[in-house]
This record gives structure tokens, sequence and C-alpha cells, in this order.
């Protein structure tokens, strides 16, 4: 009886695997190559806003039409990321497939004129949508959609960065902060590896970073053990938390400000784009603007600069801070995770002239 039961569960088990690899990978596929379309395009409309600077002056325009056509025609698609973990907690409505190419254009609309924002918010809404989507076809129950929408979440944030396991633990820890989700482990595992092998097979690179400070310890056995450069490291730490917190406040401080000064929403990025254009006048500089990972201006501040070891940038994380803050807060769409690898990244670099330590080093440990 006790082999009999055994055998049963095993087989249950292997069943469960199955359907989870039948689903997960062609969602997977899908994801990862409606990443690297955004991804390319993303590329492209940065190098067309450096070719052609005069695009920056269409930013109000621009704020205002995606706001407007959200409210227009993107009907729930416009609550993004909110929906999906709504979704996720009480299955219901599910996440409509129009949320994708809501996203993905709107997106790049932002980039092209110059917007401060990243890209991760934009993959987790492609690959929540595109998971409701094959939930509504295979007719999964609740449950089923629940973790299909984690795996879709860990498919789009694994594709666009690169990783595959940071983008499978995002998606377990993403609803509840400390808590993992283990029961959608494996598919969401499944699902960050299969996105990301697809957009690179689509020719996709990422950007690397690489530390001298590291290479340049070699074999040396005790440098773990450097306690002055462990106390750095600490105050260091103490200073990014307060950093990503004070972002986080004035993040909502701002949109509440908008929402107060101005309550018909498409004029909210009207008025952004006035904000940001002023203070490009007033800086002298459109370092701030766009992704901020690299500029044809090897001078401009970007998150590749900020890890050269001979360079030293003390405020330009708090410009970027305030031009995406600006930037989001007003209705443009992106992610918040790039532009807080540059602020971590750019603060690190302030710190280690500050507190003499290696540049590149500080830099990274701001940047994760």
């Amino acid at each position: 009886m006790a082999f009999s039961a055994f055998f049963g569960l095993r087989i249950a088990q292997v069943r469960s695997l199955a359907k989870w690899i039948l689903i997960v990978v062609p969602m997977a596929v899908a994801v990862g190559s409606l990443v690297a379309v955004f991804l390319w395009s993303l590329d492209r409309a940065t190098e067309l806003r450096f070719e052609f600077p005069w695009l920056i002056y269409g930013m109000p325009v621009a704020g205002f039409a995606m706001v407007w056509a959200y409210q227009k025609f993107g009907k729930s698609a416009e609550a993004g990321n909110n929906l999906i973990v709504d979704q996720i907690h009480e299955p219901g409505g599910g996440v409509p497939l129009r949320m994708a190419p809501f996203i993905l254009v709107t997106t790049v609309l932002t980039h092209l004129v110059g917007g401060s924002a990243g890209r991760e918010g934009t993959a987790v809404q492609l690959g929540g949508s595109l998971a409701s989507a094959f939930g509504k076809v295979f007719k999964l129950a609740p449950g089923d959609v629940r973790i299909l929408l984690m795996a879709g979440i860990a498919a789009g944030f694994g594709a666009v960065f690169g990783t595959p396991i940071a983008g499978a633990i995002f998606a377990l820890e993403v609803l509840t902060i400390g808590r993992m989700q283990y029961e959608a482990l494996l598919p969401a595992l499944l699902a960050a590896i299969v996105a990301d092998w697809t957009c690179h097979a689509w020719g996709i690179g990422h950007t690397h970073y690489a530390i001298a400070y590291l290479g340049g310890v070699g074999e040396a056995v005790g440098f773990h053990l450097d306690a002055v450069l462990l106390l750095k490291v600490v105050i260091a730490g103490v200073a990014f938390g307060l950093a990503a917190h004070f972002f986080a406040e004035l993040s909502h401080l701002a949109s509440s400000a908008y929402k107060a000064i101005l309550p018909y929403a498409p004029l909210r990025p009207v008025l952004a784009s006035a904000i940001l254009l002023g203070l490009v006048y007033m800086l002298g500089t459109r370092e701030y603007l766009g992704l901020g990972v690299w500029s044809p201006n090897p001078d401009d501040a970007t998150i590749l600069g900020f890890f050269r070891p001979d360079h030293v940038d003390y405020w330009s994380w708090a410009w970027k801070a305030l031009f995406t803050i600006v930037t989001l807060s007003a209705g443009f769409k992106g992610g918040e995770v790039t532009p807080l690898f540059f602020i971590g990244a750019g603060l690190g670099s302030a710190l280690a002239g500050v507190l003499g330590a290696p540049v590149d080093l500080f830099a990274a440990l701001g940047f994760v």
C-alpha cells in the first residue's frame, strides 16, 4: 500500500513537471523574443536621441499622447505592475494582452524624447501580459495562473538584464519581501533561463562591468580581513539604504504633487517635460536624460563611467535621482531599476572619493 502511494505521488509529480514544461517553455520563448524586440528598439531610440538632439523638445507632446492613449484605450492596462501583482494575489479578470504593446511603445517613446527611466518595469509587464494570455489559452485554474504570472515576471526580468537567477528570485520575492514562494520556484527558474537564452539567440547582448580593483588584488588571501575597508563598506551600505529610502519617498511625494496640481493626468508629463528641459538648460548638460548606461560623450556621467578607477563623480547620482523622479512620477513609462543602478553606482563613486576607497569597488557595491 505504501509503495503504491509512493509510486502514485511520483507519477503525479512527473505529470505536474511535464505540464509546466509544456506551458512555461513556449511562454518564455515568447517573452524572451518580445524582450529582444524591446531592447533592440530601446537601443535604436537612444542612438536616435544622441544623433538628433532636437528630439527632446518633443517630450511634452509625447508625454501628453502616451498618458491620453492609456486613459482612452489602455483601460486596466494603465495599472501596470500593480495589476500584475493584484492578479497574483487574487486571480480574477487577468492581465490584458494589450498591456504588452502599450508598455513597449510608450517606454521606447519615453527614451526617444529623453525621459529618465529604466526598462525593468516594461519587461515585467511584457512577461505578465503574455503569461496571462497563455493562462487563458490553457484554461488554467486560478492557483496555476498565479504561478504562471510569477514565471512571466521571472522571464521578463531575467531576459532584460541577462540575469535568470536574479529574475527567478525577484519574481518569487517581489510579492512578499523576504518570503519566498517556493511552489513557483521551478516554473520561475525555467522561464527565466529559457527567456534569457531566447533573448541571446536573437543577438541581444548585455553590458558587462569590470572591477579592476579585484583583479589587482590577485591571489592575496587576507584582503577580505581589511578592517578599515570593511568599515568603509558599512558606512557606504548605510548611505545606499538611505538614498534608496529617500528615492522611494520622494517618488510618492512627487506623484501626489502632480495629482494635486494637475487633476487632468495627460497634462502631468507636460509639466514634467518643462521641468526636465529647464534642468537641462540650467545644468548645461543632457547626461541625466535617458537610460544612463552609456553615452557617445566620454565625459558624460554614465554607469560604465562610474567603474573607471581614475574617475570620481560627486553629484551625478543626486541629479539622476531628481530627473528620474520627475519623469516617472508624471506618467512617463519605464522602470526604476536601471536609474537606481546609476544612482547607486554614482553614489558609490562619490563615497569612494570621500572615504579614500577603491572607486570601482564602491561603484559596484552601490550598483547592487
